[in-house]
């Protein structure tokens, strides 16, 4: 009887490449799975990211994530705070230029959100827990304090910063989505500037004649003066 036939004791031809061993595998855990997460939203966006997908992505099946990560809810938790550890805050605090600072530090958020897809979305509605979140905040309660800002008002100060980069950096990410399937921005700026301009006069003077105005500037421009309105009114709070 001839048995079945295998390939494991063949010789190789020679105009063929020698089989290699599979790489070992990675043992499963939550750094694991939190940084293949994050290459998942990096790629494919929040929406990409769900438990049945990180599995896949690992070879293995869903079930076995649960043994490290609770649920969906607690994976972003974790990749957020993962990607928080990448904002830089200043070497020192210097309090006597906490405005300066606590721009570099908004600017930094901003670049980091917006280098992770659409992350923001999960943090606008997370209250930072994580250690790394948490020197974020920690850095810019001191700044605030020691410029004078009174602590109620640095506290929502906090949160309202936070929610204007989430914001800035969400529409970044839906824009990057449009410019994804073809949007072409020159055109569509110029056709709303040209919309803006032929409008009734009698109904809209103020907007037809600011066309031009209401239209100018990109968005690092814009960030940059809610950025300084914000601080400039924060400034406002601080006893002379």
């Amino acid at each position: 009887m001839i048995k079945k036939s295998t390939d494991v004791d063949m010789p190789t031809l020679p105009w063929r490449k020698a089989p290699k061993p599979p790489p070992p595998k990675q043992p499963l855990g939550q750094d694991l799975i939190v940084d293949t997460a994050i290459r998942i939203l990096d790629a494919e966006g929040l929406d990409g990211v769900s438990m049945r997908r990180v599995a896949q992505e690992l070879g293995t099946g869903p079930a076995s994530l649960y043994a490290h990560v609770s649920n969906k809810d607690e994976l972003l938790e974790l990749m957020l705070e993962r990607i928080a550890g990448e904002v830089r805050l200043p070497d020192e605090l210097d309090p006597s230029r906490w405005q300066e600072q606590m721009k570099e530090i908004a600017r930094s958020m901003q670049r980091v959100w917006m280098s992770h897809a659409d992350i923001a979305k999960v943090s606008l509605i997370n209250i930072p827990t994580g250690s790394n979140q948490l020197r974020i905040a920690e850095a810019m309660l001191i700044l605030m304090r020691g410029g004078g800002v009174p602590d109620q008002v640095a506290a929502w100060a906090l949160d309202r910063l936070a929610m204007y980069i989430d914001a800035d950096a969400i529409e970044a990410a839906m824009y990057t989505a449009k410019l994804k399937q073809g949007f072409d921005p020159g055109s569509y700026f110029a056709g709303i500037r040209d919309y803006f301009q032929k409008l009734p006069q009698g109904r809209f003077p103020t907007i037809s004649s600011m066309a031009d105005t209401l239209t100018a500037g990109d968005g690092d421009e814009r960030f940059e003066f809610g950025l300084d309105v914000f601080i400039r009114g924060l400034a406002s709070y601080v006893q002379k």
